[in-house]
């Protein structure tokens, strides 16, 4: 089996977008991690390498059908953030912006009968549902705790549990 040019295409995309949201938490966890959020550092930190660990899934799976995966550059990402709650709230558009991009490329693999990336999409687009629920929890915990310097505090901690529990 071969992937369209279509579907290469795509599929690159998205790892262009995996790379970006990558190198979005790392700077993340380093604004966390300089600004005292130890906990929503290691949250972070571990959001980055969970990206990174999504590329190399799609170039593996790309190479393995022989096409050509493209490996994006670096641009920057903002290090400039007012809050933890803004970086959460950010976090959340990212991954409703992945997860539209991956149900575009499903979309278009069923469209082609391309039944091989349908099948490995699937566990993309399961990730993406507890992604958006993830965040969406961690955001209602300011309208719960609330928002000041001992609520951050307890949604800081409540990120360091986060980071260690597994996917």
């Amino acid at each position: 089996m071969k992937l369209s040019t279509k579907i290469e295409k795509l599929l690159n995309e998205q790892i262009s977008l995996e790379f970006s949201a990558s190198s979005n938490y790392l700077a993340m966890a380093s604004w966390c991690e300089i600004t005292g959020y130890s906990g929503a550092a290691a949250f972070f930190y571990a959001q980055s390498t969970e990206e990174r660990d999504h590329m190399l899934k799609i170039i593996h799976y790309v190479n393995s059908l022989g096409g050509k995966s493209i490996i994006p550059s670096n641009k920057s990402p903002n290090s400039n953030f007012k809050n933890l709650e803004n970086l959460l709230k950010t976090s959340l558009k990212n991954e409703q912006t992945v997860t539209k991009s991956i149900h575009k490329i499903v979309d278009v693999a069923i469209k082609e009968k391309d039944y091989s990336t349908n099948a490995f999409l699937e566990w993309f687009v399961n990730e993406q549902i507890q992604e958006e629920t993830k965040f969406e929890t961690l955001l209602q915990k300011f309208d719960l705790i609330g928002r000041d310097k001992l609520a951050i505090n307890e949604i800081d901690k409540i990120l360091q549990k986060e980071s260690q529990s597994p996917e």
